[in-house]
């Protein structure tokens, strides 16, 4: 009781000083619960077809309705959100590290490293990200798994460029020099001095990114180049639906709405991370 009794003072704190933060986790809250058991909170499964159950209206025995082939929206809504967040956060993962060792790179040694780096930096940028995406999702051919490299290869970049300013800014302090004068290795300064710095603004940059994953991942997925069928995934549960909005609109209504809520839910919690980082 007295744990449960702190753990609300501690929210009800948290939410009075940054009430975006509290916000944006109250409304990933549904969907994180959704990605994490989706069995427990599905009614139907995801990917059984009914002739019977064809264009159903939301009812109490089917939530958001059905689609085209009798399947329940809300179970599929459910099960969207494990391939939908799961996938967002391996695309940003995949980045982070990627971009956090070429950064890393680029900002601790400098000279042609820094060059090359940073000059490969510059040609992925001047490319909008989307229309990357869809080069390199189309080149390696439709599905999810190419989505994900897709999006990854175009949002290296950004953690690279962070992270070459953190660590230019980082090996210039007093106790960086102070260890790399008693003989400690730049592997060891950059683990123990730089990296551990470097964590909170990689951590509030992820919070900020990852609704943006989730909307690049259905956007790819919306023309052909994500998750095919059966596999229930928001972005193409929300192109086949486009083609009944103006009769059966929940069949891509619902879909879209869990897009929209989890994207303004992460980048409230972005916003508020951030907001607390300026605090500090």
């Amino acid at each position: 009781m007295h744990s449960g009794a702190s753990g609300i003072k501690i929210w009800y704190t948290l939410g009075r000083r940054n009430p975006g933060l509290l916000a944006g986790f109250l409304l990933l809250l549904p969907f994180l619960l959704f990605a994490a058991l989706p069995s427990l909170f599905s009614t139907h499964d995801p990917i059984k077809t009914s002739i019977r159950e064809l264009y159903r209206p939301p009812s109490p025995d089917h939530f958001f309705g059905t689609d085209e082939l009798g399947r329940d929206v809300y179970s599929r809504v459910v099960y969207g959100a494990r391939i939908s967040l799961a996938s967002a956060a391996l695309i940003i993962g995949i980045a982070c590290l990627i971009g956090m060792l070429l950064g890393t790179i680029a900002g601790y040694w400098g000279g042609w490293s820094d060059r090359i780096i940073m000059t490969l930096v510059d040609l992925v940028l001047a490319f909008p990200s989307l229309i990357l995406a869809l080069a390199v999702s189309a080149a390696l051919g439709p599905g999810l798994r190419s989505a994900i490299i897709a999006a990854a290869a175009v949002w290296w970049p950004v953690y690279a460029r962070l992270l070459r300013g953190i660590t230019l800014q980082l090996a210039e302090m007093e106790y960086v020099t102070a260890a790399r004068a008693m003989g400690a290795s730049a592997p060891v300064i950059i683990r123990r001095h730089i990296l551990p710095n470097a964590v909170y603004a990689i951590i509030v940059r992820i919070s900020i990114d990852l609704g943006l994953a989730v909307l690049l991942l259905a956007s790819l997925s919306f023309i052909g180049l994500g998750a095919s069928a059966p596999t229930p995934e928001w972005g193409a549960m929300v192109a086949w639906g486009r083609l009944y909005f103006l009769t059966e609109w929940w069949i891509g209504g619902f879909p879209a709405l869990a897009v929209t809520l989890v994207v303004v839910g992460i980048t409230m919690l972005g916003d508020g991370l951030n907001d607390l980082r300026a605090v500090r």
